[in-house]
């Protein structure tokens, strides 16, 4: 599951958009992880540029803006599921949650998810759907959500020479899927990461995207007690971290249903992260 600052909540960092399937493909590891494909008309998300020594850069939130402008804040859904649960999934476990993307819908809300490649092609409909709303964008979260650093959380370590191959390896199940929306963003398992990583993925061009709140969704039993950490956590030009997973974060649909109109009668305006590193880049 994505890390938290005190429950096991995922980290942002960058999700990436496919590459074009048009005549033989590049050489591995020379691949743009950024391409657009050609049949989206949008234009190209807003990227960072590379950090100190060209390492991909780290997003974590807007610019603050002035008490005369409408604050933003961008809400995002970790869509978890690791390479080695389709058993779990096949026995009836339920790692999506159609209900959270409906509850989004009726309230009007823009949102990105990040998506694992297994996710994908677990509910490649739902993926989908999800990738072919224009109120949503999918953001890549890995292919196996096996971590990118050593000691995290316990989770199986992706090597170094595998990260990028990995992140590729979840864009093809994006395409397989039908997926439209995608954007050049990722967020790393567990949310750890470190500056190997950084630099294994910096060939791709892509922003790795953190945040500011952590909402405590993650296996949390009280909805109440998740609508609170966001509600207190959130200021302008904020990005939350949340799930979309219905076996690991049960209450969240629930939740929104307090968040989304709180943030509302406080004036913010709901964005999704293109639209907050796109200010970023033109504060920078």
């Amino acid at each position: 599951m994505a890390r938290a600052t005190t429950v096991g909540c995922a980290l942002s960092v960058l999700a990436l958009a496919a590459v074009t399937a048009c005549g033989s493909d590049p050489a591995p590891g020379s691949r743009d992880l950024t391409a657009r494909p050609t049949a989206s008309a949008s234009p190209r998300p807003a990227t960072l540029a590379p950090g100190p020594a060209g390492l991909t850069p780290v997003f974590k939130n807007a610019p603050r803006t002035p008490a005369s402008a409408a604050p933003t804040v961008a809400l995002t859904f970790d869509a978890d599921m690791t390479a080695d649960q389709g058993a779990r999934a096949a026995a009836g476990e339920r790692f999506d949650n159609p209900e959270l993307v409906s509850t989004l819908r009726r309230l009007k809300v823009p949102a990105t998810f990040f998506m694992t490649g297994r996710w994908a092609e677990e509910y490649p409909a739902q993926a989908k759907d999800i990738g072919r709303d224009p109120l949503f964008e999918v953001a890549n979260h890995s292919y196996s959500h096996y971590a990118f650093t050593d000691r995290c959380y316990g989770l199986p370590t992706v090597p170094a020479s595998r990260m990028r191959e990995d992140v590729e390896r979840a864009f093809a199940a994006f395409r397989k899927a039908g997926v439209e929306h995608q954007v050049p963003y990722f967020r790393f398992p567990g949310g750890c990461y470190d500056k190997r990583a950084l630099r294994a993925l910096a060939p791709g061009g892509v922003t790795a995207v953190q945040w500011d709140v952590v909402s405590g969704d993650a296996f949390a039993t009280d909805a109440d007690a998740v609508a609170r950490q966001v509600l207190d956590g959130v200021r302008p030009g904020s990005v939350v971290v949340m799930h979309c997973t219905r076996s690991a974060a049960p209450t969240t649909e629930r939740a929104l249903r307090t968040i989304v109109p709180k943030l509302r009668e406080r004036g913010f305006r709901f964005v999704r992260v293109s639209e907050q590193i796109r200010a970023a880049g033109r504060r920078g």
